[in-house]
């Protein structure tokens, strides 16, 4: 796979997370987390059955599958934090916190990947940071610093998030690109159907289902494939180059959260929003 097509795969995961977090925030106010991440689950898996017969002998080393089951069952704790902060708060705001997960990413990418970050890119990190600060502060008319409803759980989401946007290049590289993404499916989709089936039982979520039928199989889709293109691009190139690149997501978000959303910002969030935007595409240049 050439540099050229892991940038495509880059962007196209870019395109269709902004897409999967605006269906994703109306799905879980509608469904609830736990229902729409098993939907997720449900509708990739199932997706990817045909194009993952050829891996599947995979699976059957010891390494590979303590590897994918741990990232499976950290998927399924970070994504319940992804969606909470997602229905609390707006989506041109959360998506622009989750932006966290770059640097963390990087970090973790320097560490066991020996990947480096020049001083120009360790500057468009921190001006990341700057920008999500601007994002994430409510209000700037006192000294007590209000931040926007989800934030805090955001924060933690974008940690998690980092940390298996590293699993899943890890996995990509040393098993595969498609295996990366359905064994944690599979294994987030079981744990999410123990949880439905203890608190309120299957025929309220199969009722749902049917009910937003087109809200969760658009963001079953968007968000599979959102995943499937990350997991092909950092197969073949360096995470925090092909992180960087799919962080430019939320400009889909944010336009997508006060157009259609109708949500209002600041002017100073905006420009966080614009500032993050750019900076991650100025990083993935250097």
């Amino acid at each position: 796979m050439g540099f050229e097509i892991s940038l495509l795969f880059a962007f196209g995961a870019m395109v269709c997370w902004g897409f999967g977090d605006f269906f994703i925030q109306r799905c879980t106010r509608k469904i609830g987390d736990i229902e729409s991440l098993a939907y997720i689950g449900i509708i990739g898996s199932i997706i990817l059955v045909p194009f993952i017969l050829k891996d599947v002998q995979l699976i059957f080393s010891v390494s590979n599958m303590i590897l994918l089951l741990v990232l499976g069952i950290l998927t399924f704790i970070v994504a319940l934090f992804d969606f909470e902060a997602l229905k609390k708060g707006k989506l041109s705001i959360i998506d622009v916190i989750i932006e966290l997960e770059l640097p963390v990413t990087i970090i973790l990418g320097f560490i066991f990947f020996k990947e480096s970050l020049s001083i120009a890119q360790f500057s468009i990190v921190s001006l990341i940071f700057i920008s999500v600060i601007m994002m994430a502060t409510k209000s700037l008319g006192s000294w007590k610093v209000k931040l926007e409803r989800g934030v805090l759980i955001a924060l933690i989401a974008a940690v998690g998030m980092g940390v298996v946007n590293f699993l899943t290049a890890i996995s990509s590289k040393s098993i595969s690109p498609l295996m990366a993404v359905w064994i944690p499916w599979l294994i987030f989709s079981v744990l999410c159907f123990i949880f439905i089936v203890k608190q309120e039982g299957l025929s309220k979520f199969i009722k749902n289902g049917i009910r937003f039928k087109w809200i969760v199989l658009f963001m079953g889709v968007f968000d599979t494939l959102a995943w499937i293109f990350y997991a092909f691009a950092v197969s073949k190139n360096e995470i925090a180059i092909t992180t960087a690149i799919t962080e430019s997501y939320p400009a889909i978000a944010l336009f997508l959260g006060v157009w259609l959303n109708k949500e209002r910002i600041h002017g100073y969030q905006y420009l966080g929003a614009v500032l993050a935007i750019v900076a991650s595409f100025i990083l993935a240049i250097l």
